[in-house]
């Protein structure tokens, strides 16, 4: 038998939590007219798509996705809403903001969907082109431009007016643009309505009813019914130019890239915490969009190591904080160490060089009581000089490395090592006796002028 748990919390089902969040969310007042206006939506969406099939019109089917997409749109602002109320978990730590970035993208994207499926119908029906029934098709234009302008001045919808406003412009907002100037020159009162640039959503409304129209009146007048297929083209093309920058701007969101507007106030933000007191190097940094408006980022920062930690924490935080809400800043202090020389012979198999090798010279403590062969006569009372940090003076033994192969460069010189015992045992390079090799030099048969000219005359 399998074990017993008792007071087990019950796992609900995708099902049970959406309907939770739902409500969550329907207790809010702020969302009762969101839902209103979804409801309202999807019975003009019902209308719309009969008349459709009435008029056997693609154009007015092309036009009837745009009331479509305000439904998404409406359901982006709940997702909207409902991102507010939460707080961070700890599976979502950074919040639920992205969430409601998912919703625009996935709205755009199927907009632009149902856009590509009308240029297919569109181009099947060149092929073949039906008669259209103009009845319901002036009607249904009117209905559905009028609510869409209703829904998308009543309703403010938080995610989509900062995507409109912070992506590219697509090619009908510029040559609007353009025709606005020339208009706004002759009467300067309409600069306000048409610069610096329209309402995406309310220029495509109007656009795709101002063709619908041109639709009704060539059909009634000439029974030219290709212009039908031509008007769904026209729609089509600019739903997806209008959705188009918003999807790309949404998907870089989504892929956590950093927005190019802000590239150089970060780069000028860094620039101002690599100056501040205390700090050595600022390294690692990644900064990229949470959400709509809301940057995160993660930042090391090393400190020296007389430094102040919580000091520098703070200062490196207000800096950043001005751009950067939700900060993870790491400070770690310097980690160089004192570098010591070793006074101990180094094993052969620590250095892997074909040629050198290692010799560990014999104490020298055994030839303080004889006469060196210097200018400068030793002082057996003085203590061993020290140069630097840890370096080895005449009572540690030190490691040499030599090169055992000869140089030849022509002169006749032996630049070769010599033995030690040489040096000890044949006369410590004095001249006369017979030394092959100088103490101070490599050379050899080079007359050595240290304390004496001859053998056991003083020099003069």
């Amino acid at each position: 038998m399998g074990t017993i748990h008792l007071f087990r919390k019950s796992q609900r089902s995708l099902v049970g939590k959406l309907t939770h969040e739902f409500r969550l969310v329907a207790a809010d007042r702020r969302s009762w007219k969101i839902l209103l206006f979804g409801a309202i939506n999807l019975i003009c969406i019902g209308f719309l798509l009969m008349w459709c099939s009435s008029t056997n019109s693609i154009a007015l089917t092309a036009y009837t996705y745009l009331t479509i997409f305000d439904l998404f749109s409406l359901v982006t602002c709940l997702i909207s809403y409902w991102v507010m109320m939460k707080k961070p978990s700890p599976v979502y730590s950074f919040g639920f903001e992205r969430f409601e970035v998912l919703a625009v993208f996935a709205s755009t994207v199927l907009a632009q969907l149902g856009a590509l499926f009308i240029l297919k119908e569109s181009a099947e029906r060149f092929l073949e082109q039906p008669e259209i029934h103009t009845g319901r098709l002036l009607v249904g234009t009117f209905v559905a431009l009028f609510f869409n302008l209703f829904t998308m001045l009543s309703i403010r919808n938080k995610p989509f007016a900062y995507v409109s406003e912070a992506a590219s412009t697509s090619w009908l907002q510029e040559h609007v643009a353009d025709l606005s100037r020339s208009i706004c020159g002759i009467i300067p009162g309409l600069s306000s309505i048409f610069l610096p640039r329209m309402n995406p959503f309310v220029l495509i409304d109007i656009a795709g009813a101002l063709a619908l129209c041109i639709t009704y009146m060539l059909i009634e007048i000439n029974n030219y019914f290709a212009v039908d297929t031509a008007s769904a083209i026209a729609i089509a093309l600019m739903t997806f130019g209008t959705m188009y920058p918003m999807s790309v701007y949404s998907g870089k969101v989504l892929l956590q890239t950093t927005p190019p507007h802000v590239i150089g106030q970060l780069d000028k933000l860094l620039r101002e915490v690599s100056t501040l007191d205390g700090v050595l190097e600022v390294r690692n940094e990644h900064f990229w969009t949470l959400g709509f408006g809301t940057l995160a980022g993660s930042v090391h920062v090393r400190i020296r190591r007389d430094a102040n930690e919580q000091m520098v924490l703070a200062h490196v935080t207000n800096r950043l904080y001005t751009l950067v809400s939700t900060l993870t800043v790491q400070i770690f202090k310097d980690d160089w160490i004192r570098p010591t020389l070793s006074s101990v012979p180094i094993a052969n198999n620590m250095l892997n060089l074909s040629d050198h090798h290692i010799i560990p010279m014999p104490s020298l403590k055994a030839a303080d009581n004889l006469n060196p062969v210097t200018s400068t006569p030793a002082k057996p009372s003085s203590p061993p000089p020290e140069f630097s940090f840890n370096t080895p003076g005449k009572n540690v033994n030190p490691v040499i490395l030599l090169n055992t192969h000869t140089r030849p460069y022509g002169l006749g010189f032996n630049h070769g090592s010599a033995p030690y015992s040489s040096v000890f045992n044949q006369g410590f390079g004095i001249p006369g006796m017979g030394a092959t090799q100088g103490f101070r030099t490599g050379f050899t048969n080079v007359t050595g002028r240290y304390g004496t000219n001859t053998y056991g005359q003083p020099r003069p």
